[in-house]
């Protein structure tokens, strides 16, 4: 098979199909390639576009990188819908199968130490914001303005004084609630929280995290965010996933350098 080999994940052998009309970054549909008891999920790539020096322009490139991402993510998908797959590092590409052949030799370890650990189960995030306003009952009348600069000062301190209180409401609410969800997962991670300019999420960050949960456990997890999303007027929660396990892979999932490796 011509083209270099682009590969999302590691996995154990799994006997589902994948769906059926799937296909990876650049159009191809992935294939499985095996090694041992181990298989990479790998699809074809043109040269002309992941070769190390192409490669290296297009990761400057925010829409071609945002593209890649969207059809590396659609494999990772559908990978974790039948079985549990260590995700790679985006755009991990590699001259032939014999290549990433060579990769899971070296690292096989590795990988079967992580995906004995993540087994069974799927990752969710979750965060936590404060609006930029905390919701307050409609007035029966409109405030009347300031008519002295004394006036406009206290007005300013109070506002001061329920921004700050909300924001100590939303850490102590942030800092329960992630009590609670680590309990009920394998395990947890805390992210540093997102910049507002940069992912385009209303209000400030206060908790993001990730945590890894057993499937079957995964509907009592869910349902546990969920009675929290109204607790706290001013708090918004946000729950992502199911997802591959990215934030417990450790360096088992992001060691190989990008471009044309082996």
């Amino acid at each position: 098979m011509s083209g270099l080999r682009y590969v999302y994940a590691v996995c154990r052998p799994f006997g589902a199909a994948l769906q059926a009309q799937l296909t990876g970054v650049a159009g191809d549909p992935p294939r499985l390639l095996a090694h041992g008891d181990l298989v990479a999920v790998v699809s074809r790539v043109p040269e002309a576009d992941f070769g190390e020096e192409a490669l290296r322009a297009h990761l400057e490139d925010l829409d071609w990188l945002a593209g890649t991402a969207r059809a590396h993510q659609q494999v990772i998908d559908a990978l974790t819908a039948v079985t549990t797959p260590l995700p790679l590092r985006l755009a991990t590409v590699f001259r032939d199968d014999s290549g990433v052949r060579t990769m899971m030799e070296r690292r096989e370890d590795a990988f079967r130490r992580t995906l004995d650990r993540l087994e069974g189960r799927v990752e969710w995030g979750v965060k936590v914001f404060v609006e930029a306003e905390p919701e307050r009952p409609a007035a029966a009348e409109p405030a009347p303005k300031p008519v002295t600069g004394r006036d406009y000062l206290r007005r300013r301190r109070e506002q001061s004084r329920a921004g700050e209180d909300l924001w100590t409401r939303a850490e102590g609410f942030a800092t329960g609630l992630h009590s609670t969800l680590s309990s009920l997962a394998d395990d947890a991670r805390l992210h540093a929280p997102q910049n507002p300019r940069l992912s385009g999420a209303a209000g400030r960050n206060v908790l993001n995290a990730a945590y890894l949960v057993p499937r079957d456990a995964s509907e009592k997890f869910v349902e546990r965010v969920d009675r929290t999303k109204d607790d706290a007027p001013g708090i918004r929660v946000e729950l992502t996933g199911p997802w591959a396990a990215y934030s417990f892979a450790g360096d088992a999932a992001g060691e190989e350098e990008a471009g044309a490796g082996s």
